[in-house]
Protein backbone atom coordinates (compact mmCIF):
# COMPACT_ATOMS: atom_id res chain seq x y z
CA UNK A 1 0.00 0.00 0.00
CA UNK A 2 1.14 3.66 -0.54
CA UNK A 3 0.33 6.39 0.36
CA UNK A 4 -1.50 9.27 -1.29
CA UNK A 5 -0.18 12.65 -1.51
CA UNK A 6 -1.84 15.34 -0.39
CA UNK A 7 -2.00 19.14 -2.49
CA UNK A 8 0.77 20.37 -1.11
CA UNK A 9 2.71 17.62 -1.58
CA UNK A 10 1.88 17.41 -5.34
CA UNK A 11 2.32 20.62 -5.63
CA UNK A 12 6.05 20.34 -4.24
CA UNK A 13 6.78 17.60 -6.86
CA UNK A 14 5.10 19.36 -9.73
CA UNK A 15 7.34 22.42 -9.41
CA UNK A 16 10.39 20.02 -9.78
CA UNK A 17 8.85 18.36 -12.84
CA UNK A 18 9.14 19.82 -16.46
CA UNK A 19 6.38 20.16 -18.39
CA UNK A 20 3.78 18.22 -15.84
CA UNK A 21 0.56 19.59 -14.37
CA UNK A 22 -2.08 18.09 -12.52
CA UNK A 23 -3.86 17.55 -8.96
CA UNK A 24 -3.79 15.06 -6.37
CA UNK A 25 -6.27 13.10 -8.50
CA UNK A 26 -3.60 12.54 -11.52
CA UNK A 27 -0.67 14.35 -13.39
CA UNK A 28 0.39 14.38 -17.08
CA UNK A 29 2.61 15.60 -19.30
CA UNK A 30 1.58 16.24 -23.03
CA UNK A 31 4.65 15.95 -25.46
CA UNK A 32 5.09 16.39 -29.44
CA UNK A 33 7.23 14.24 -31.35
CA UNK A 34 9.01 15.65 -34.43
CA UNK A 35 7.16 12.47 -36.34
CA UNK A 36 4.52 9.97 -35.13
CA UNK A 37 7.01 7.25 -35.44
CA UNK A 38 8.74 9.10 -32.67
CA UNK A 39 6.19 9.58 -30.62
CA UNK A 40 5.38 5.85 -31.14
CA UNK A 41 9.28 4.80 -30.39
CA UNK A 42 8.45 7.45 -26.62
CA UNK A 43 5.48 5.13 -25.85
CA UNK A 44 7.65 1.94 -26.56
CA UNK A 45 10.04 3.34 -24.21
CA UNK A 46 7.68 4.38 -21.43
CA UNK A 47 5.98 1.07 -21.55
CA UNK A 48 9.57 -0.55 -20.92
CA UNK A 49 10.28 1.42 -17.66
CA UNK A 50 6.73 1.01 -16.85
CA UNK A 51 6.57 -2.69 -17.02
CA UNK A 52 9.95 -2.82 -14.79
CA UNK A 53 8.70 -0.49 -12.12
CA UNK A 54 4.90 -2.41 -12.61
CA UNK A 55 3.40 0.99 -12.80
CA UNK A 56 1.60 2.22 -15.65
CA UNK A 57 0.98 5.23 -17.21
CA UNK A 58 -2.73 5.89 -19.25
CA UNK A 59 -1.46 7.42 -22.42
CA UNK A 60 -2.81 9.13 -25.58
CA UNK A 61 -1.51 9.70 -28.77
CA UNK A 62 -2.80 12.10 -31.21
CA UNK A 63 -0.84 11.79 -34.19
CA UNK A 64 2.86 13.69 -33.27
CA UNK A 65 1.47 14.27 -29.25
CA UNK A 66 1.62 11.82 -26.86
CA UNK A 67 -0.03 12.62 -23.47
CA UNK A 68 0.72 10.64 -20.34
CA UNK A 69 -1.23 10.45 -17.47
CA UNK A 70 -0.53 8.84 -13.99
CA UNK A 71 -2.46 8.27 -10.71
CA UNK A 72 -1.88 5.22 -8.62
CA UNK A 73 -5.76 3.44 -9.24
CA UNK A 74 -5.72 1.10 -6.29
CA UNK A 75 -4.78 4.08 -3.78
CA UNK A 76 -7.15 6.78 -5.71
CA UNK A 77 -4.72 9.50 -6.38
CA UNK A 78 -1.15 10.42 -6.77
CA UNK A 79 1.28 8.69 -5.14
CA UNK A 80 5.33 8.65 -4.95
CA UNK A 81 5.29 5.50 -7.49
CA UNK A 82 3.43 8.69 -9.86
CA UNK A 83 6.24 11.22 -9.22
CA UNK A 84 8.99 8.24 -10.05
CA UNK A 85 7.22 7.22 -13.06
CA UNK A 86 6.88 11.25 -13.91
CA UNK A 87 10.68 11.00 -13.35
CA UNK A 88 11.75 8.50 -15.58
CA UNK A 89 9.30 9.65 -18.20
CA UNK A 90 11.13 13.33 -17.83
CA UNK A 91 14.46 10.96 -18.71
CA UNK A 92 13.56 9.41 -21.36
CA UNK A 93 11.97 12.71 -23.45
CA UNK A 94 15.43 14.37 -22.31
Amino acid sequence: MTAVLGSDEVATALAHLSGWAGDVEGIERSVTAETFLDGIRLVAEVAHVAEQADHHPDIDIRWRTVTFRLSTHSEGGVTEKDITLARQINELIG
